[in-house]
């Protein structure tokens, strides 16, 4: 999944997601577009911008006082959809076509050869302007894709930007070639057939979906809240949303999804996603790693692709049993996803793929997803984005971020407190951490050219003092001191003064004391830039070890 963003002749060293370049202005939804400082609109124009910023997206209430009347409405609407359709059992239903070859003679034989005749020539007319139509639509089409791929081209090579456009195209057009196919044939066969419903899909009324019944009189409070999520997903719009409710069902019962939990995948995909903590929201976190070696898992093969996809469904699934689906419940998922060691541009294929995996997932999980932020973003992403991007809905599209390899950790500290934010990503939180459970994580502002102390209380002896600490961007001189309460006692140097690179991760140390006093961490700051320091500490005495 991708953000569009129109790229600039300057690059910008910062976190960025812009509105998508081909969409009618009055429907233009721009990105959420997160960054440290607002800067004033007075500064030098002259200067690289670093971000654009739009309202980030909100999650509206699920609380059905909270609606407005037309989505009250909407929502009642569907419910006597829904109770209709599965009450008379023909919410799966599908239509068959059986011949009819009597009727289509029958009229035959009433139309006189003259009025055949004019029909016929008619029809060839009608076909000739058709043709004449799509030939300018088809040049109208190729201008609207040049356009999709401008911003790229600034940064990136033509060729590989044509290829990916090409190899996607490809895709859609095979899939456009069949569907135009089918139609050909139902048109061929239309007068010669009647339609009647499949028996077999038969629906009970104790139908559930996640857990939650659809069947509206039944009562239950987490219906509504499923509903509306896919009421949301087509704008409230109740028959698109109906449809959608339709082909979801069908789709889990064709794909056998109410199984997949009980499928064992192995360990092998282990690494290219996985649930790990919350967001300042509640929302459980899923991190989406795109790399070499999950590429060569992946996509090396027809097979590995469809293991991925169940894969991957499973995991979403995993997810949604960590939800709460009640009106004022957390119902949906924060997603990161790292392109750090992504493979580039020339790796068509695997972008085919990830679109087929974005639309399943957009089409079958509506409204689960709270934000999808992209990390560790190349260069190469934006012109990925354009060719992406025409396959998501403006809604999708409001829900991302995007962060370029500078502006990280900054990023995802607003959404993710630094005790849930995994060490790898600059956070503080560990596998099977067993020094800090609840410790609160404080935070320090330092300025350019300045100084900050933190100190640490160690009022008792024989105790042990453990403490983490991260700066966002470092570029920093810190050390770390125990300076006793006793006037005259030495200062007991824990870790000399060391200059703390940009990319530095958190620190953890630990200090048994043999006497009273307080262990010192000083942040000197000699860049030009404030830093941020986050920290938290923990003392363990003899009776709470």
């Amino acid at each position: 999944m991708t953000a569009e963003v129109k790229v600039e002749e300057k690059q910008v060293e910062s976190e960025v997601v812009i509105a998508p370049a081909v969409v009618p202005e009055e429907t233009t939804v721009k990105s959420v577009v997160e960054e440290e400082e607002v800067k004033s609109v007075e500064e030098d124009e002259s200067k690289p911008k670093g971000v654009e910023k739009s309202a980030s997206f909100k999650e509206e209430s699920d609380f059905f006082a909270d609606l407005k009347e037309s989505e009250k409405k909407a929502l009642g609407d569907l419910k006597s959809k829904l109770e209709e359709a599965i009450v008379e059992n023909t919410l799966l239903k599908t239509k068959k076509k059986e011949s009819s070859p009597v009727k289509e003679k029958k009229e035959e034989v009433v139309k006189p050869e003259a009025e055949v005749e004019k029909k016929k020539e008619e029809a060839e007319e009608k076909v000739e302007e058709e043709k004449k139509s799509e030939a300018v639509l088809t040049e109208e089409a190729a201008k609207d894709e040049t356009v999709e791929v401008v911003a790229a081209e600034e940064v990136i090579p033509k060729e590989e930007v044509t290829t990916v456009v090409e190899k996607v195209a490809e895709e859609d057009s095979k899939e456009e070639e069949e569907k135009k196919t089918e139609d050909v044939v139902t048109e061929e066969v239309k007068a010669e057939t009647i339609e009647v419903e499949d028996e077999d899909e038969s629906v009970d009324k104790d139908i559930e979906l996640w857990g939650v019944p659809l069947l509206p009189s039944k009562g239950a409070e987490s219906t509504d809240v499923i509903l509306l999520k896919f009421l949301r997903a087509r704008d409230f719009k109740v028959n698109e949303a109906f449809e959608m409710l339709k082909k979801t069902l069908k789709w889990r019962k064709q794909h056998k999804i109410d199984l997949i939990l009980g499928e064992d995948f192995g360990e092998d995909l282990a690494s290219a996603a996985y649930m790990n903590g919350v967001d300042r929201e509640s929302h459980p976190v899923c991190y989406n790693v795109h790399s070499e070696e999950v590429y060569q898992t992946t996509f090396g093969s027809e097979k590995n692709r469809e293991k991925f996809l169940r894969w991957r469904f499973q995991l979403m699934e995993k997810g949604i049993q960590k939800l709460n689906l009640k009106p004022g419940g957390v119902t949906s998922l924060l997603q990161i996803h790292d392109l750090k060691n992504a493979p580039g541009m020339s790796r068509t294929d695997l972008w085919v793929g990830i679109k087929n995996v974005i639309m399943t997932l957009q089409d079958n999980y509506p409204e689960f997803v709270s934000r999808n932020i992209f990390i560790n973003v190349p260069f190469w992403f934006y012109a990925i984005n354009a060719v992406l991007s025409p396959f998501l809905t403006q809604r999708t599209k409001s829900k991302f971020v995007v962060a370029r390899p500078a502006k990280v950790k900054e990023t995802l500290l607003k959404y993710i407190p630094a005790d849930e934010l995994p060490v790898q990503y600059g956070g503080f939180k560990t596998d099977d951490d067993t020094e800090f459970s609840n410790e609160t994580v404080s935070e320090v502002v330092v300025k350019p050219g300045s100084s900050e102390t933190i100190e640490i209380p160690a009022p008792e002896t024989e105790g042990t003092l453990v403490w983490d600490i991260a700066v966002l961007g470092w570029e920093v001189n810190y050390k770390e001191e125990f300076v006793p309460t006793e006037e005259g006692a030495y200062t007991v140097i824990v870790q000399k003064v060391k200059k703390m690179g940009a990319n530095e991760g958190p620190i953890r140390n630990s200090f048994k004391n043999s006497q009273a006093g307080k262990i010192v961490l000083t942040v000197d700051n000699v860049s030009g830039k404030k830093k941020r320091v986050l920290y938290r500490y923990r003392t363990k005495t003899e009776s709470s070890s």
